[in-house]
């Protein structure tokens, strides 16, 4: 096999009936991707817009300490963690399509439910419960990709999947900033959940939960992605047992587990930096909220063209743990760089940048790796249990990161907390090897 499948690599293909070349021209990239793109957009958007509200007047509306509004916004990530493994079970032995949907529709309302609350008790049970809804929606999105694309097309199918990340940061800060200004953030978490509802009712006719079941999708490209999907399963360790077993042993597999560790201190880092990086720029550049909301965006830019080079490099080298622990350890270096570099804004702020492309770039190589982990068919476990420990990992550097920078350690704390989690997660992926069957040849 090819890091490029035969579905989508003209040197497949006869001359006579040759296939579309390149991921990006085949038929169930553009049919799923941006599918995949908005409704992961739309996640981010509806679990990160808390912080604009915040800011935006909520918390003195609602006369919220540092602690209860740190405590809140960490909520979600609590909720997160619980649902995600049952839910992508569900997911991977019935429908995908009707889980992401109905998930979707649900996240909407909960979104909206936030613009009627008036106090912190309410606020944190449907913060919890937005968690909970949302939490099976990345594993299964993984584990669905997995069915439509090949291990040398993953790499890029997930990073465009996590896409939806960085690019939402992006523009979040200025459409929910303008939404606050013209009326409140009552009206922004109303206007900004309404979408999700929409969408994911919208999801249950443009999702398919198999390539075969989708409309207009080429006979030959499905053949040929048959073909290399039922390579791989020959190629993977046989299993036995029942279901049951077969879902204990990959959630029990050490290499899952230190898979796990290694995804709580990643996202410990990366969350902490993308929660408190507007104040931190704010305050090292002495800003208005228009200019550090412009300056924030910068290394989210960088994150996005880093990971689309890093997954399309990854996905032709067949290699993924080495896409994945020198991006780490980078950021974790340019984080502790960047605060050394505190009294140089200009400066500072590069390395802010280095360390957030750093810390992105990963993802989509990262998530393939972690699929070789577990056999074709219940691989959706490993990877609903490294993001669950991401949840709390989440948790913790959403609500430990704020709060340490409101101690004495302040920013020195924050940004030595945000890089040794990002060192330690660098560390741990060395300690799982690369599976032999997860290594593509090279692309000639």
């Amino acid at each position: 096999m090819t890091a490029t499948s035969p579905a989508t690599d003209t040197a497949a293909a006869p001359p006579e009936a040759p296939a579309p070349a390149g991921f990006w021209r085949s038929a169930r990239a553009r049919q799923l991707m941006p599918v995949a793109f908005v409704t992961y957009s739309l996640a981010y958007l509806d679990k990160s817009n808390y912080a604009i509200a915040s800011a935006g007047g909520m918390a003195g509306d609602l006369r919220l300490s540092a602690n209860a509004d740190s405590l809140i916004a960490a909520s979600f990530f609590l909720g997160y963690f619980f649902f995600q493994i049952p839910g992508t079970i569900y997911a991977e032995q019935r429908s995908a399509r009707r889980l992401v949907a109905w998930s979707t529709v649900a996240w909407g309302l909960l979104a909206v439910t936030q613009g009627l609350l008036s106090s912190p008790a309410e606020l944190i049970a449907v913060r919890f419960a937005l968690g909970v809804v949302e939490g099976a929606v990345l594993p299964s999105m993984v584990m669905l990709l997995g069915r439509w694309f090949t291990r040398g097309e993953r790499g890029r199918a997930n990073t465009f999947l996590i896409l939806g990340n960085p690019v939402t940061v992006m523009w979040l800060s200025a459409v929910s900033g303008w939404l606050v200004s013209v009326s409140d953030w009552r009206v922004m978490f109303i206007a900004e959940g309404i979408p999700s509802v929409v969408w994911g009712l919208c999801c249950l006719w443009l999702i398919k939960d198999r390539p075969e079941r989708a409309h207009g999708l080429p006979e030959r490209e499905l053949a040929l992605l048959r073909a290399d999907l039922e390579a791989e399963r020959a190629a993977a360790p046989p299993v036995t047992g029942t279901l049951r077993e077969r879902y204990g042993r990959v959630l029990r597999s050490p290499a899952v587990l230190v898979m796990a560790a290694q995804y709580f201190f990643w996202s410990f880092g990366m969350y902490g930096f993308v929660f408190w990086l507007p104040a931190i720029i704010k305050k090292g550049s002495g800003e208005g909220i228009g200019a550090t909301g412009l300056l924030t965006a910068i290394p989210y830019a960088c994150a996005a063209g880093a990971m689309l080079l890093n997954s399309r490099m990854s996905d032709r080298s067949g290699r993924r743990r080495v896409a994945v622990w020198p991006w780490l350890a980078c950021g974790g270096a340019a984080l502790l760089a960047s605060y050394a570099a505190a009294g140089d804004f200009p400066l500072a702020l590069a390395l802010l940048v280095v360390a957030g492309l750093c810390l992105y770039a990963p993802y989509g190589p990262y998530f393939a790796l972690v699929t070789t982990l577990a056999p074709p068919g219940i691989a959706g476990a490993a990877v609903a249990l490294v993001n669950s420990f991401g949840a709390l990992g989440s948790f913790a550097g959403t609500y430990l990161v704020g709060w340490v920078r409101g101690t004495e350690l302040g920013d020195a704390g924050a940004f030595g907390l945000m890089a040794g989690c990002a060192l330690i997660a660098a560390a741990l992926t060395l300690a799982v090897p690369e599976p032999a069957s997860a290594r593509p040849a090279p692309v000639r």
